[in-house]
């Protein structure tokens, strides 16, 4: 069994930066694969970006490629989203997932063990 707890949200003018962490409890195996989503009001859970734990191959959505960084500890079992250029539209709730067995592209919501439960992160213009 897994435990995920997201920190490091909050309130930020449009341009700035925020980082995100999700600490881990439990064993994170080699096998895993480590995600953010998020999800604003009245929208679709989105995918953010993702990393193997095993060879730290990282993919990323199409909003934040480019200013968004996924970065893992593997010593710490913590997994961190450093957003910068922060955008209005980047406001959300931001959720760290563990997906155990990943055989399925990395955005597919349904693969995913394992939740946190948010992190609310506010860009204002």
């Amino acid at each position: 069994q897994v435990q995920l707890v997201e920190s490091g949200g909050g309130l930020v003018q449009s341009g700035g930066s925020l980082r995100l962490s999700c600490a881990a409890s439990g064993t994170i195996y080699s096998s895993y694969r480590m995600a953010w989503f998020r999800q604003a009001p009245g929208k679709e859970r989105e995918f953010v970006a993702s990393v193997t734990w095993r060879n730290n191959k990282k993919e990323y959505g199409d909003s934040v490629s480019g200013r968004f960084t996924i970065f893992r500890d593997a010593a710490e079992n913590t997994v961190f989203l450093q957003m910068n250029n922060l955008k209005p539209e980047d406001t959300a709730v931001y959720y760290c997932a563990a997906d155990a067995s990943p055989d399925s592209p990395p955005g597919t919501i349904s693969a995913y063990d394992y939740w946190g439960q948010g992190t609310q992160v506010t860009v204002s213009s």
